[in-house]
């Protein structure tokens, strides 16, 4: 297993052991982070991540919101006497959603996952990411549950406000995760980010925060259109966000060079000398990743970008900073 150090510019970031494969004890000693997160948060949150998980869904809660015009069906217990007095208009004021609700996390383990050149494989990074929200989750009080899913399954845990129900979910994955490079592959064929999906549909009930943790690959493909109409149902009902973990070799081949690559069954020989190749391989990367992000902005849901050599907490917390200044 590869160690990830801490530089000198990211002191508070907690070191994260990397690798091909989970460590069940890391992702458990990720619900310490806690303080790591907070050394980078922006001063409109105290900690990143609980930004993140708090509800765009307004309604009586505990949190102020804004104050509006008052609308008919408004309780009259929340009018802002100051500010209708002020304005000569009614208004009235709005809360965020209580802090206890449901946050499901979607885990991509599939065999796009099993890849890295540095530090830790993408499967490893999306583990890490899914335990940090998750214990995040727990200590602000919210249900955690989730689902893992691979091309041989999937399996779901329901929310719940406990250390046993993200224990589980934590093993879910490690589960998965080491039966990558082993499995069938043949189990639910191509459309097993569909039938993940379709799946957190039936778990997430209105309100929800839902983080999908994956490269994406499958989402890109044509005929894909049954996971991007799932997609855009649950963001028009919860809090959807989604984390993109790529590694810096599926941006950029290596070195000119003759290099022999493998997927395991398979062997070929290419040349990155080749501008041309070099140049059509980082566009064809570019163009998904565009293509994702339009797919995320037209569903008005934020997408963060992680790559498998990047320190995960400082990362992520410096692109939610950057997200929360612009909304």
């Amino acid at each position: 297993m590869v160690m990830k150090r801490v530089s000198q510019s990211s002191r508070h970031e907690l070191n994260i052991r990397g690798g091909a494969y989970t460590d069940i004890r890391e992702l458990i000693r990720l619900r310490y982070a806690s303080k790591a997160i907070d050394a980078f948060a922006s001063s409109k949150a105290r900690n990143p991540l609980s930004g993140l998980l708090a509800s765009n869904f307004r309604g009586r809660g505990i949190d102020f919101a804004e104050v509006r015009t008052y609308q008919p069906g408004d309780d009259v217990r929340t009018i802002d006497w100051r500010v209708t007095a002020r304005t000569g208009a009614p208004h009235t004021k709005l809360f965020q959603e209580e802090k206890e609700r449901p946050v499901l996390i979607l885990v991509d383990q599939s065999q796009s996952m099993f890849f890295g050149s540095k530090v830790a494989f993408k499967s490893v990074l999306a583990a890490e990411v899914a335990a940090l929200l998750a214990w995040t989750a727990l200590e602000r009080g919210d249900r955690v549950g989730g689902v893992v899913f691979s091309e041989a399954g999937h399996r779901s845990v329901r929310p719940r406000r406990s250390k046993h129900s993200v224990l589980r979910l934590l093993h879910e994955i490690n589960d998965f995760n080491h039966l990558l490079n082993q499995q069938s592959l043949a189990a639910t064929g191509g459309n097993y980010l569909v039938e993940a999906l379709r799946n957190l549909r039936r778990v997430a009930k209105h309100g929800c925060a839902v983080f999908i943790i994956s490269d994406f690959s499958t989402l890109a493909e044509p005929g894909n259109e049954e996971a991007r109409l799932h997609m855009n149902q649950i963001a028009r009902q919860n809090d959807l966000v989604g984390i993109h973990i790529s590694d810096v070799l599926e941006r950029e081949l290596p070195r000119p060079d003759l290099y022999t690559i493998t997927n395991g069954t398979d062997r070929v020989r290419i040349n990155t000398a080749n501008k041309r190749f070099r140049a059509d391989y980082q566009l064809g990367f570019d163009e998904q990743v565009n293509a994702l992000r339009r797919e995320f902005t037209r569903q008005k849901s934020p997408l963060f970008e992680l790559q498998t050599h990047e320190p995960m907490i400082s990362s992520l917390a410096q692109q939610y900073n950057e997200y929360a200044r612009r909304v």
